[in-house]
């Protein structure tokens, strides 16, 4: 299946399957996890269709669908697929399968309601991440943005991952919700703005103004969209807003560490991995393009804050004795790195921002995923309860190291390729900030192999002489991960075949509008 409406079929084979599970009569309930993971391979089977059909060299937007949706608002159910998007597609559906078998047990006994509700809530969220990958049409997007934020809020609130305490999964679900609703709310008001300038300058089928991407973006690059320089600069502060919470980027990260902690592994796996990295994609998408003038205006500013996201997140790395919190704040930091290389304006370091989104969900879906493992064995999220864990669970001691290895971007694994190229790409135009962004690498190196050495070296710890190795279900789980973060370390250039492209168009749009 290549031609229209593939698109439609890969978001909605996860909400289906959502609904699916949900109506389960009681008696039924033992088939919700089988039919959630049949769900979410399918869902996979899909983004490889869409892969194999989709060539790097044809058009930029592959695989659309168009169809009207609102013609009062000139809103159109728009899909298509780019290099970008497509890589973000495989990650999404690639990481559910492994998520689903990595949380099989977390919502309790399989005969539980529960058991329904948490693959249910993990598959729309899916549904819904892939919709803003797949959006050609301005207004779908910032419903699906908004609309995910909802099972996410079920997911951290419900099920709990390394703390048993209610109050605190409460609260962290309280905090991620308001933040993302004020940062979707002020992009809403920008999306409406923008909308209206669309329809003051006859943009549209008909001149009456539009949410179509392909067509705001031509405008913009023709330059019959007539946006005051002033009011372009206040529309982008709007969307990026809304794109540096999600990410999120200091100083409006706090929320996401609270919510790493308070979920389950699988669940903040899907947060930090996937939907996270909505926030970045959509910064590159829509802020870039969009209001192109404004973005080369407002980069020293951003690349300033995502330096600040680097050091930040690294240094508070180090300073924690919570294992979870630990990755949730080194995510943070390679966050500002990602978001350094979309800013810095060439294509070398775009490429490896987007490259980075890839190779950091694989990363710390592997360090997240092992840790919440050990977590759940004993119950414990402190640095210091552990101890000597190589000698009696060689193969989780030996996938943290890889994982922890990968995160600190050591060559021949992913994340290195990735780094390197951001670096490369910001050092002509930004030569300070990349010099300042290489303390990644060294905070990077302290954090993890410091917790290493305290969690996995020397002697046993008490209480920790039985503890069990990885399970044939946790193999399963992580063994793809690792295969994927070495396959990428040496050969990551089938990615950025694809990636490339896509990724040249946005910068020569952005320096051909800007000038």
């Amino acid at each position: 299946m290549t031609g229209p409406g593939l698109l439609t079929a890969l978001w909605l084979t996860p909400l289906i399957g959502a609904i699916v599970v949900v109506v389960l009569p009681r008696g039924a309930t033992r088939a919700a996890r089988p039919l959630a993971l049949l769900a979410s391979l399918i869902a996979l089977g899909l983004a490889v269709a869409v892969a194999v059909g989709f060539s790097p060299g044809g058009e930029r937007y592959q695989f659309v669908e168009s169809r009207p949706w609102i013609s009062a608002f000139g809103a159109t159910y728009s899909l298509g697929v780019d290099g970008v998007a497509l890589v973000m597609v495989l990650l999404a559906t690639a990481l559910m399968p492994l998520l689903l078998l990595a949380g099989w047990r977390d919502a309790g006994g399989p005969d539980s309601r529960r058991a329904q509700a948490y693959p249910a809530l993990m598959l729309a969220t899916q549904a819904l991440a892939l919709v803003t990958f797949l959006s050609l049409d301005v207004l779908l997007f910032y419903v699906a943005f908004e609309a995910m934020l909802i099972p996410l809020y079920f997911l951290i609130g419900m099920f709990g991952g390394g703390s048993d305490d209610g109050a605190e999964r409460a609260r962290a679900a309280v905090r991620f919700l308001i933040y993302n609703l004020l940062g979707g709310l002020v992009m809403l008001a920008a999306v409406i703005t923008l909308y209206m300038y669309t329809s003051w300058s006859g943009i549209g089928p008909d001149g009456g103004g539009t949410f179509d991407y392909r067509l705001i973006t031509a405008a913009v690059a023709d330059g019959s969209l007539s946006i005051p320089p002033g009011a372009m600069l206040w529309l982008f502060a709007g969307f990026t807003l809304a794109f540096a919470i999600k990410a999120p980027l200091w100083p409006f990260h706090t929320w996401l560490p609270g919510a790493a902690v308070a979920a389950t592994p699988a669940s903040a796996v899907l947060m930090m991995a996937v939907i996270d990295k909505v926030g970045t994609f959509a910064l590159l998408r829509y802020s870039l393009p969009l209001f192109p003038e404004a973005a080369r205006t407002a980069a020293p500013v951003l690349i300033t804050l995502a330096v600040i996201s680097i050091i930040y997140g690294g240094l508070m790395a180090i300073a924690q004795t919570d294992l979870l919190r630990l990755i949730a704040y080194a995510s943070i930091s390679h966050f500002g790195f990602i978001v350094l290389g979309i800013f810095a304006g060439t294509e070398q370091a775009a490429a490896g921002s987007t490259l980075y989104m890839v190779n950091h969900g694989l990363a710390t879906a592997t360090l997240f995923l092992v840790s919440g493992f050990l977590v759940r064995r004993h119950r414990m999220r402190e640095i210091a309860y552990y101890g000597g864990l190589q000698q009696v669970a060689p193969v989780l001691a030996g996938v943290f190291l890889i994982a922890g290895l990968a995160t600190l971007s050591l060559p021949g694994l992913a994340p290195f390729i990735s780094e390197f190229l951001v670096f490369v790409g910001t050092f002509g135009p930004y030569a300070v900030a990349a010099v300042l962004a290489t303390a990644t690498f060294v905070l990077a190196a302290v954090y993890i192999l410091w917790t290493y050495q305290r969690v996995m070296g020397g002697p046993v710890a008490p209480g920790l002489e039985s503890t069990r190795d990885l399970s044939v279900r946790e193999r399963v789980v992580l063994a793809p991960l690792v295969v994927a973060l070495v396959a990428l370390g040496f050969y990551p250039q089938p990615a950025l075949d694809v990636i490339d492209p896509a990724v040249a168009a946005t910068v020569a749009h952005v320096e051909g509008a800007a000038r």
